[in-house]
């Protein structure tokens, strides 16, 4: 029976024999994978080998035996494959299958791709971060060194357009061929954990018992798989065969899972992995979780981490239509059909979200930023820079952003660039620690101490027994399996100790524990930790922290391994050294004057720094300013609005508004701030002589005759002039105004007054003295003689002497 890609193939060898170049979309069974390395190897098209990227080793071994079987061939003769760590070629291999890592290393040993006639990216759609750097490269080789190169994308589902125009090719589809899938949701809201094993299993126990076919299940990652068939395995016949399907699985057991059953029926629980890449027989159901596995930046870890969310709305399409493949199928959504409204259409690129050190690297070694190369998705300015700093404080880049030696040898080991660093450096006795970084905890819900997991390592059978928390013994024999890989990619060992080994991979993860009874402590890299209260770590001085949870302020500490100041020393011995620092602590309301032997920013040493320089110490305190604020008094405040006034009315004053004088205090407050040192100084600081120095003798001249500070009284009392509301104000006694036969003014403008009581009460407020005078005094002053008969209250207050003094006695 002929594949539906074979209706495509026409027009797909007639692009590439045009233009060297195309995309391919194709849905998943069309037959993409097997049959285009293949039919352009027959037409000819290629001088060279065929390189095909795909992004799981389980699909590039499956993939390269199936063409080997269609040529009546052996894996390794005309179809051959490179994974990690493994490879099936020779000199007759035509097509080879490759890992998206192998294409990267290739180009950075032989840009010219020597030997390589043609580049497909198989499953492009799921834009991994090498799947994108392989293109961006492969395309700037094309186009300076190589423009015979011919390159393919090819894709299930994918927004076809960008790539196409990045690489100024056509799209040639294929429709594939499927049967209908009936969809049913379950009223199961997404989940993880129990509820969603439970309901899982629940699912899978119903579809046996009323379809027929093979059953695939897309769970997230693992843990799930195992714990789903631990409860299926209590559930089902043994008529039924449970086969889990994840990338970390010996090679033998994935081949079990995919291949036919024999007898009986079959139920694979799988990754993502199951998606599209791969062709399992038989399967006539599909049980989706709705949920994906995918990598995302830690913070806390330094790394990428797996993180389980939500799979898009093109990922349930095309696990739905696994249940197609033969026949007429069903697949149960364990969602509501509400809820697929909110899940996203498509995954993210993994460039926007994963940890860019790699990548970062990788363009180091070729010598190119992100804005030289043709990304289809450009790399994230704030954390591209991030991944640079990291790659500066590893030694990888020099002063001027080039890569160095260290960092060609980093760049040629499998590991993130932390652990890589760590391996270069001490040698191949790394190794398990290294992989061990490399994966998942091993043990779920134990204490925090890295030794642990080592110990374990060594000794996963007798370990696991009796232990109060979870021990993964498949994980520990994994990552036994990549130490015993990676020590051969180490030199010789530097006899290092693991918290020595540790640190060099976490420079920035060095922990201090703070004062005070919790376990808390404040790392090198400026954030903070937190280890759980009972756990046996927390009495540690000095940590290194390995894995934290990602909180940014003070993160919880979830694996690390104490260190003593001497094994810091011998490691960071040209890191360390003494600070003098004045700087504002909101912790102690204060100035405080240091002198400390440091690393990053955690104090090894710490003393008074007695004679600190009164410069230094103002500097600091207009941190404890620009933190406490300005606090702006009464007649400061007089002061400011009078300038502001001045402003309205075309005098040339400085801006006076709060945002500014915070913005420039280093130019008017510095210099009035000798022998302020805390918030207690602060409060009683008179911030106007500062203020008032921001104006010339000029600016305050006319300042002074435009907009007074006060009025002069009758009896040549100055009042302050208040400035705060719409019109300029005084308050004063009304007996202090006798004899004022003119109402007072600033400029043009009358001043509002409020005459006072003798008991300072207000009884008039006016913008019109004369005008009280002929009218309401009256009437006032008939209250007031009751009231006060101790104070004169003339009949005419004109004619009256301004006075602040009781009537003399008799």
């Amino acid at each position: 029976m002929s594949l539906p890609i074979e209706d495509a193939l026409p027009a797909l060898l007639k692009a590439i024999g045009q233009q060297g170049r195309a995309v391919l979309q194709a849905p998943p069974g069309a037959g993409k994978t097997t049959r285009v390395p293949l039919a352009l190897l027959e037409a000819g098209l290629v001088d060279g080998t065929i390189l095909m990227l795909e992004p799981r080793r389980l699909a590039a071994r499956a993939a390269a035996e199936r063409m080997a079987e269609t040529l009546g061939e052996r894996v390794g003769e005309t179809v051959g494959y490179r994974i990690r760590g493994e490879a099936k070629v020779s000199k007759a291999t035509r097509i080879e299958v490759v890992t998206e890592g192998i294409l990267t290393r290739r180009l950075q040993s032989d840009p010219e791709l020597a030997g390589v006639g043609a580049v497909l990216f198989d499953e492009f759609h799921e834009r991994s971060l090498n799947t994108d750097l392989g293109l961006a490269l492969c395309l700037e080789v094309a186009g300076a060194l190589r423009e015979d190169l011919i390159l393919l994308p090819m894709s299930a589902t994918l927004d076809a357009g960008p790539v196409a125009d990045l690489l100024n090719a056509p799209v040639i589809t294929s429709e594939g061929r499927s049967f209908p899938v009936d969809i049913r949701w379950r009223d199961v809201p997404l989940a993880n954990g129990a509820r969603l094993e439970n309901a899982v299993a629940e699912t899978v126990t119903e579809a046996l018992g009323v379809e027929e076919g093979g059953i695939l299940v897309f769970l997230p990652g693992e843990r799930e798989i195992r714990a789903v068939a631990a409860q299926l395995g209590k559930r089902v016949g043994a008529d039924v065969q449970i086969r889990p399907l994840f990338g970390a699985m010996p090679f033998a057991e994935q081949r079990a899972a995919i291949r036919p059953e024999p007898s009986g029926r079959k139920v694979v629980l799988a990754t993502s992995i199951a998606e599209t890449s791969l062709t399992i027989e038989d399967i006539r159901v599909v049980v989706d979780a709705g949920l994906a596995r995918r990598a995302r930046f830690d913070p806390g870890s330094g790394m990428s981490r797996l993180v389980t969310e939500r799979a898009s709305k093109a990922e349930a399409k095309q696990r739905a239509g696994r249940a197609g493949r033969v026949a007429p199928g069903v697949a149960y959504r364990l969602w509501t059909k509400g809820e697929e409204g909110g899940m996203p259409a498509f995954a993210p690129p993994e460039i926007e979200v994963a940890d860019l050190a790699g990548l970062a690297l990788e363009l180091a070694v070729w010598g190119a930023g992100p804005e030289d190369l043709p990304f289809l998705t450009r790399p994230p300015q704030g954390p591209y820079s991030e991944a640079r700093s990291l790659l500066a404080e590893l030694g990888a880049l020099d002063a001027g952003g080039r890569v160095t030696a260290h960092g060609r040898d980093m760049a040629r080991m499998p590991l993130h660039p932390r652990l890589a660093h760590m391996l270069a450096r001490a040698g191949q006795g790394a190794a398990a620690l290294a992989a061990l970084l490399s994966d998942r905890d091993p043990l779920r819900g134990a204490p925090a101490e890295l030794t642990l997991r080592l110990e374990a390592l060594r000794d996963p059978k007798g370990f696991a027994a009796g232990r109060p928390f979870e021990v993964s013994r498949g994980g520990l024999e994994r990552i036994k399996a990549e130490a015993k890989r990676l020590a051969r990619l180490g030199g010789e060992d530097a006899g290092l100790s693991t918290a020595e080994m540790a640190a060099l991979a976490y420079p920035d993860r060095i922990g201090l524990r703070r004062k005070g009874d919790a376990p808390r402590y404040q790392l090198s890299g400026g954030s903070g930790g937190a280890l759980s209260e009972d756990d046996p770590l927390g009495s540690a001085r000095l940590i290194v922290a390995t894995d934290l949870d990602g909180d940014r302020r003070e993160a919880r500490i979830r694996q690390a391994i104490q260190i003593t100041e001497g094994e810091l020393r011998a490691v960071f011995a040209d890191r360390i050294g003494w600070m003098r620092l004045c700087e504002w602590s909101r912790r102690d309301a204060r100035v405080l004057a240091r002198e400390q032997e440091r690393l990053g920013q955690i104090a090894l040493d710490d003393r008074i720094w007695r004679d600190a320089p009164p410069d230094a110490l103002a500097e600091a305190m207009l941190d404890g300013v620009r933190d406490m604020g300005l606090g702006i008094q009464a007649k400061s405040q007089r002061f400011l609005a009078r300038i502001e006034i001045g402003r309205e009315a075309g005098l040339d004053l400085p801006a006076s508004d709060e945002e500014t004088l915070m913005a420039t205090l280093e130019d008017w407050l510095l210099p009035f701030l000798g022998g302020v040192l805390s918030r207690q100084d602060w409060k009683r600081f008179d911030l106007l002589p500062a203020l008032e120095a921001r104006l010339d003798f000029a600016a305050r001249q006319a300042l002074d005759r435009a907009v007074p500070g006060s009025f002069t009284t009758p009896l040549g009392r100055s009042i302050p002039i208040d400035y705060s509301g719409d019109v300029p104000e005084i308050s004063l006694r009304l007996q202090e105004m006798f004899g004022q036969r003119v109402h007072p003014k600033v400029g043009e403008k009358p001043l509002k007054v409020t005459l006072l009581s003798p008991a300072g009460r207000a009884v008039q407020t006016t913008m019109d003295l004369p005008g009280f005078w002929e009218s309401s005094y009256a009437d006032v002053r008939k209250d007031m003689r009751g009231r006060y008969p101790k104070h004169p209250w003339p009949e005419d207050p004109r004619e009256a002497d301004p006075t602040l003094r009781a009537k003399p006695r008799r």
